[in-house]
């Protein structure tokens, strides 16, 4: 866990507040908490989304969620 990596209290705060995925199948292969650590870390500290570090996941994927959250008005639900 780096330093600015979600602790567990703020993940069991936060956790509910997230949309549930709606797709039956598989697993995710990344975990959504280490998604939302690297869309901090991007917001945090202004790095392109290619320079967002790997231990976060593709930069792609974490990419992929804060748009699809913000098409559908996540950010501004909560």
């Amino acid at each position: 866990m780096s330093r600015g990596d979600l602790t567990d209290e703020q993940w069991a705060m936060l956790e509910p507040l997230l949309p549930m995925g709606t797709k039956a199948g598989r697993p995710p292969v990344w975990p959504r908490r280490r998604l939302i650590d690297g869309l901090r870390f991007r917001v945090r500290t202004g790095v392109p989304w290619r320079d967002v570090p790997v231990e976060y996941g593709p930069w792609g994927r974490v990419y992929d969620l804060f748009r699809r959250w913000q098409r559908n008005g996540t950010w501004h639900q909560n």
